[in-house]
């Protein structure tokens, strides 16, 4: 037996402990397989409010490759701008795939952008971000040509529409017809298919007639797949996740993790397909780390877990107002099994925390400061890319290399034996490698950690 995180967690004071239940090893795939290759679709570009003006694809492909990324999405396609450096910097690669013009090898990009579609339905105001994934920049300026007689593409790397999610899947589609869309971080409260604020109780409800086009939603920061199992709903639809990256450092803090060809009929395959095989996990938030797990005003310093939010009928005790419904309360909202339950063919998830975090933490300072960038840029020179570091690395040659209190913070990640104080209204969580109060056993039941 392995042991793999679950999503139950022993909430107190805002704190959240994750523990383990085993699963057959027939469950896993090493992580070294030589086909393996790690695909970050969701990110942005320059060209999209809050975002580095470094988001631009030479400078997304070096730190693709810091990363140990070999696919990235190009975001903000629809972009005229930036639409043109993709043709102007990348071309076609064998498989289909775009890379850096003059590179013989990776990392490869994919043309995507993330649509924002703002209208009423059912009586109230809906607000649904879909991530679009196309096979070539051909098929990205079909879509343009079509996007921008019914809306202003150049106001926004992520463009804004009046119509319905479902008329997007329509109108792409029939310009398009091999591309996939997919929710976008589907259970933060704004902006998405399930949220609190402005989302729908379904994919049939939103989609309706396309949600049969549908094969596949973004889990978001604030939730993993343990927590979407939960959705019998959702057995048919692929989990995937992504970093929705609006700077260089934050590419692949969300990952997906295939065996594969970089070729786009070999992605959608192994991407549709339910088949461990070819799917071979993805790469996690802790998800109580995400700035919506939990509920909360942030203006007042409230955070609660579902449980004391519905005691406290949803009021803030300060100021009166409604506090604002996290991701794990609207999973509650929606479930229709308990915590715990892991569906056939299930695609396993690893959660890990940023190696910078994981180096501010061991350091004593803050990330990105001179202290954290310099072991950072240390550590990536002699052990290779941030990934297979967190991931693959030894722990002997992990010892060798790294001062001890960042190679036991690595090996804590493995183990996942982290403490998370839960993030809340768009405040983040945060990690803790040492808890102070106790230490917990893991054990083979979902629901019973015992204290050491």
């Amino acid at each position: 037996l392995r042991l793999t995180l679950l999503p139950l967690i022993k909430m107190g004071a805002g704190r959240a402990f994750f523990f383990l239940s085993s699963v057959p090893d027939s469950f896993y795939i090493s992580s070294s397989h030589s086909m393996r290759l790690i695909a970050d679709l969701h990110i942005h570009s320059r060209y999209s409010r809050a975002c580095s003006q470094q988001m631009e694809v030479s400078t997304l492909a070096k730190w693709a490759r810091i990363k140990g990324v070999d696919l990235l999405g190009t975001g903000d396609f629809t972009h005229p701008l930036h639409f043109q450096e993709l043709k102007a910097k990348l071309e076609t690669a064998d498989g289909g795939l775009l890379r850096l013009k003059g590179e013989r090898q990776g990392p490869y990009f994919i043309p995507t952008v993330e649509v924002n579609n703002i209208y009423h339905q059912a009586g109230r105001l809906r607000k649904i971000h879909t991530l679009i994934v196309v096979p070539s920049l051909e098929g990205a300026e079909r879509i343009n040509q079509r996007l921008r007689t019914r809306g202003n593409l150049s106001a926004d790397g992520r463009p804004t529409f009046t119509f319905s999610a479902r008329d997007l899947v329509k109108l792409v589609l029939d310009v398009s017809p091999d591309a996939l869309l997919i929710p976008a971080h589907a259970w933060t409260p704004w902006f998405s298919l399930f949220g609190s604020k402005s989302g729908f109780d379904s994919l049939e409800e939103c989609f309706e007639e396309e949600s049969a086009n549908i094969h596949a939603i973004e889990t978001g920061l604030s939730s993993d797949p343990a927590m979407n199992w939960r959705l019998s709903a959702l057995d048919r639809i692929t989990l995937i996740s992504n970093s929705d990256a609006h700077s260089p450092r934050k590419i692949a803090r969300e990952a997906n993790v295939f065996n594969c060809q970089p070729a786009y009929k070999d992605l959608v395959e192994s991407l549709k397909s339910h088949d461990p095989q070819k799917f071979l996990f993805t790469i996690e938030f802790f998800p109580a780390e995400g700035k919506y797990h939990y509920d909360g005003h942030r203006k007042c310093g409230v955070r609660w877990s579902p449980a004391e939010t519905k005691r406290r009928k949803g009021l803030c005790p300060i100021c009166g107002k409604a506090v604002t419904i996290g991701v794990m309360h609207r999973v509650d909202d929606l479930a229709d099994r308990e915590e715990g339950y892991v569906p056939p063919r299930a695609i396993p998830a690893k959660h890990l925390v940023p190696l910078e975090e994981i180096l501010a933490d061991a350091l004593g300072a803050r990330p990105g400061t001179k202290t954290v960038d310099k072991e950072y840029e240390r550590l990536t020179a002699l052990l290779g890319p941030e990934l297979p570091i967190l991931l693959d690395v030894e722990e002997e040659e992990l010892r060798k290399s790294c001062p001890p209190r960042v190679c036991e913070g690595i090996l804590k990640v493995r183990r996942e034996e982290v403490e998370v104080e839960a993030g809340y209204d768009g405040v983040y969580g945060r990690i803790s490698f040492s808890p102070a109060n106790r230490a917990l056993r893991f054990h083979s039941s979902p629901n019973r950690p015992e204290p050491l």
